[in-house]
């Protein structure tokens, strides 16, 4: 018998096991490998310090999830696993318009403010001009200017999970590969039907991602997730080293950034009407294409290597789904993330793998914003 079944292999359930594993309870990962898994297709930034866009609620636990990046690399690193794609190269936000321009200086006081209050990953922080931000981006096209942040990180999503889950099984962790046909609370414990097979745990984490709404309806648990496409542009630079080109956001929800050697990653759209289908779609290349190159037109003779598609798990307003599922002493969800999966994914995994072994969160951590209850019906 396992201590706790994890479901689902994305970067949130890696990182449950991976936490589990290190305080030495036995573990069993389950994972379907679904097509489309927004871990696999993910690029991201991490520095939640410098956007201004997000719920309120949301902050506090994006804060504290990217500290938490230096605690996990750090034990990846002292258990073997030092390709996790993470690496701090700063961000740009730039200005396209005059009046982007005299938004950015709003932009500027929020994120000087959070730097002085300790928010980590912002580093320092500088206003420059169009030709300052188009020598650290050479691929840039004319802007009214950019403030740079020098301590934001991007992260391969797909190192990282391999990297967490490399580690998992060097702890015991058994991953199984299969569809989850049966969920069912029995005695002091749950049962979890795989591939004919009933595995038996102290606990549940049901961490499927945008499929977590689905399994959890077919075990009678509402749990309101629905999936959003992302499609994600790899664009090669042959013979140009963009390994240190920092992240490009701006008024607008794509983003460019870059890995070694000489890949830059151009995304992504946000289409919450597409189901499970995780097609490339023209549409979807051309919104990408069209901001990319409007933003920055020196990757018009880029290469176009690779089209990644996504299904993020998206919640009715916009936050994770963190703890203990309703009526069920002994299961858990962490879902819900919608595009910060990366960079949440991996606090998220570890502070519901703490609960499901009784554990408390840190005391300055508060939960309520996220928890599974919160969508229930009001009497």
């Amino acid at each position: 018998m396992d201590d706790v079944i994890v479901i689902g292999g994305g970067i949130v359930g890696a990182s449950a096991a991976y936490r589990l594993a290190h305080c030495q309870a036995h573990v069993t990962l389950v994972d379907r490998a679904d097509a489309g898994q927004a871990t696999a297709a993910g690029a991201g930034i991490i520095s939640p310090g410098t956007t201004y866009d997000s719920p309120e609620a949301y902050y506090p636990l994006a804060f504290r999830a990217v500290a938490y990046y230096d605690t996990l690399l750090a034990t990846l690193t002292e258990d073997g696993e030092t390709q996790t794609g993470f690496e701090a190269v700063g961000l740009l936000h730039v200005a396209t318009s005059e009046a982007e321009a005299e938004a950015l200086l709003v932009l500027l006081r929020l994120i000087e403010e959070r730097r002085a209050g300790g928010v980590p990953r912002i580093g320092a922080v500088q206003t420059l001009t169009g030709d300052e931000a188009r020598a650290l981006f050479p691929a840039l096209g004319g802007c009214f200017g950019a403030i740079h942040a020098s301590d934001a990180a991007r992260v391969d999503g797909r190192r990282l999970q391999g990297a967490m889950r490399q580690a998992a099984v060097r702890r015991g962790v058994r991953l199984v590969t299969g569809a989850v046909e049966a969920i069912r609370e029995a005695g002091s414990g749950v049962e979890v039907t795989v591939n004919d097979e009933t595995l038996t745990a102290g606990a549940v984490i049901l961490a499927g991602g945008a499929w977590s709404g689905a399994l959890a309806q077919t075990q009678g648990l509402p749990l309101p997730v629905f999936p959003q496409r992302g499609q994600i542009l790899h664009l090669r630079l042959p013979g140009r080293e963009t390994a240190r080109w920092p992240i490009v956001v701006g008024f607008h929800s794509h983003y460019l950034l870059t890995f070694p050697q000489d890949r830059v990653v151009a995304g992504a759209t946000h289409e919450s009407d597409a189901g499970f289908d995780v097609r490339m779609t023209a549409g979807g290349v051309h919104e990408v294409l069209d901001v990319a190159l409007r933003i920055a037109p020196g990757l018009a003779d880029a290469t176009l290597d690779e089209v990644r598609v996504g299904l993020r798990p998206v919640s009715p307003d916009a936050l994770p789904i963190l703890g203990r599922i309703p009526n069920h002493e002994r299961l858990y969800v962490a879902t819900g993330h919608g595009s910060s999966g990366l960079q949440l994914g991996p606090y998220s995994g570890a502070v519901v793998a703490d609960l499901a072994l009784g554990r408390s969160p840190a005391p300055d951590v508060d939960l309520a914003p996220f928890a599974p209850d919160r969508f229930a019906p009001r009497v």
